[in-house]
């Protein structure tokens, strides 16, 4: 039987949920979907520059959790950037 998932802890609302590059309809862009938890884990390391430490106990995760995460965000947005897709930021938590 499989772990139950501790609730991450979100600390902001990101206001907007997705992000498309300029001037290519809605209707002919791909999208990477991040979670709510990558964002939260994007956003305490390298905006607010938080350690993986500090920041995996804001978040109330473990710091291999919260690493995944960042690793996981980083590749969806290294992707959506250099292949022009749009970021669509779900509801979930992970």
């Amino acid at each position: 039987m499989a772990r139950p998932r501790k609730k991450r802890r979100i600390g902001f609302d990101p206001g907007a949920i997705y992000f498309k590059p300029r001037a290519i309809p809605l209707s002919q862009i791909q999208e990477v979907n991040l979670s709510r938890g990558e964002l939260e884990a994007i956003r305490l390391v390298d905006f607010k520059g938080y350690s993986q430490n500090k920041a995996s106990k804001k978040m109330n995760v473990s710091q291999s959790t919260l690493q995944r995460s960042l690793a996981s965000a980083r590749s969806k947005i290294a992707e959506a950037l250099t292949e022009g897709k749009a970021i669509r930021v779900e509801d979930m938590l992970e």
